[in-house]
This record gives C-alpha cells, structure tokens and sequence, in this order.
C-alpha cells in the first residue's frame, strides 16, 4: 500500500505523541478536591429587650399662694390717716413672697400691685397651681395682733364633684392643721392670736388648704409695745413668724 504524503505526516505525528498519551493513561485518576464540610457556627441567643424602667412618679410641688384682699377701687378698711387696708396687705404679700423665696418656697400672688382681681378669679389662679397652702391676707383697726380664720364649712367626706362655693369643705381639716402651725408660730413671736371660722371668699372656693390671716395693730401688754401696722419691724416680726409657721407645714404637708 502507498501512503499520501498527508497520511504519512499524520503517522508521524500519532506516533510521536504516543508516549505522552501512554503514561497519561497509566497515571493513577487524580481525586477530585474535597469540599470543606460546612461549620457550623453556635447560634446565639439574643436577649429580649428589657423593658423601660417606669418613671418615678413625679413628687408634687410644696407651692404657696399668697391672695392680698382688696385693690384698685376695693380699698378695704380705712387704717390710718393715710393708710387703707388694701395698701397694708400687699406690702405684707410682697415681704412674705420674698422671705418665702429666700427660704427656697414657690411663691404664687394673686397681685403684684394696686389693681381690683375679682373673687373668682383670685380662686382659679389658687387652684390651677395646686398649692399646698393659701393664705388671704386682709388688716383691720380691730383688736390686737393677729386674727386666724378657717372656713366655716363643714369637713366634706368627698372630694369630687364639689360646688364651687364650697371646694373648701374637702380642705377644712387640713386647713384647722395649718391654721394650727401658724398660731404656734405667731405664739411663739410673742404676737398675740385669736382664731375662728367663718365664710370668707374667696377661701370658700379654694382647693387647698386656706387660712386667712387678718393683721391688727399691736397693743401694749405683758410682753408686747404698741405697735402700728405701718411700723416696718411689726411688719418684718409678722413676716418671719409667717415663714417659720410655713416652713413647719412643708414639713407636716408632705407627711400628709
């Protein structure tokens, strides 16, 4: 047989490549690349969240309310020559509010200067403040010292849904307890004190407990001089008296 030049070079090739495919047939199959086995990672727990710590509840304010009676056109008892009751009583609230303030007490007025506040708003202004005490303050000529009056009400057995002319009746006893704290103050100031109930506005209407204190001249006696109520150290003896009583009371308010 005559081979073509083309058969006879592909011969030539076949057989110089037959050694290379003789020891790839004889080498051992290679093993496939083994796959790492998965890991498996510990599962960990989240924690549930905690819930919020409820807030404390808020401690009420120890706040008081100073009412000078009278104003404007209301002028009130005639004192003196030249002093009329409605003068007296703010001066007295001004110097209360800033010995209270200086004693680190919130002080709330009714008035700051000569104007005529009606009774029921002098009540709103008291309550919306939710004062742990209120005091009107009024002057007169009569007697000697210091007049303390409660309100005449009788004591409430329940607090809501009151009228508004009588608020003060679920106040009365711990009214009778301030009024107390105020006379053992005043006593103790060497100033003489009468106290007793009557209806007086706009205490009637306030949700708080309420005294009014009505200021008279001092008169000479076994331990007083005679003292008018412009004279300013009868003023400032009734004052520091005042802010001691109150600060007795903050005491026993927040024990109530």
């Amino acid at each position: 047989m005559r081979w073509t030049k083309s058969q006879y070079s592909a011969w030539i090739v076949a057989f110089a490549l037959l050694p290379s495919l003789t020891a790839a047939a004889q080498a051992p199959a290679q093993n496939p690349p083994i796959e790492p086995p998965p890991v498996s990672l510990p599962q960990t727990s989240v924690m549930p969240a905690l819930p919020a710590r409820p807030a404390a509840p808020a401690q009420p304010q120890f706040v008081v309310v100073l009412d000078a009676a009278h104003g404007g056109g209301n002028q009130g008892a005639r004192i003196a020559d030249r002093l009329i009751e409605k003068d007296v009583v703010l001066d007295l609230s001004i110097r209360l509010r800033s010995t209270l303030s200086a004693h680190g007490i919130q002080v709330i007025t009714t008035r700051e200067s000569d104007t005529e506040i009606p009774q029921q708003t002098r009540a709103e202004v008291a309550n919306h403040t939710q004062a742990a005490a209120c005091i009107v303050i009024h002057a007169t000529t009569t007697g000697s010292g210091i007049h303390l009056f409660t309100s005449s009400l009788a004591p409430a057995p329940n607090t809501r849904f009151l009228p508004w002319q009588t608020a003060q009746s679920a106040y009365v006893t711990q009214s009778l307890k301030l009024s107390s704290d105020l006379n053992s103050a005043l006593a103790h100031a060497t100033i003489p004190v009468t106290m007793s109930r009557a209806a007086v506005q706009p205490m009637d209407s306030l949700t708080c407990p309420a005294v009014a204190v009505e200021v008279a001249p001092l008169a000479a006696g076994n331990a007083t001089r005679t003292k008018a109520l412009s004279d300013p150290s009868y003023q400032k003896l009734i004052v520091d008296a005042l802010t001691a009583a109150l600060e007795q009371w903050r005491g026993d308010w927040r024990q109530q």
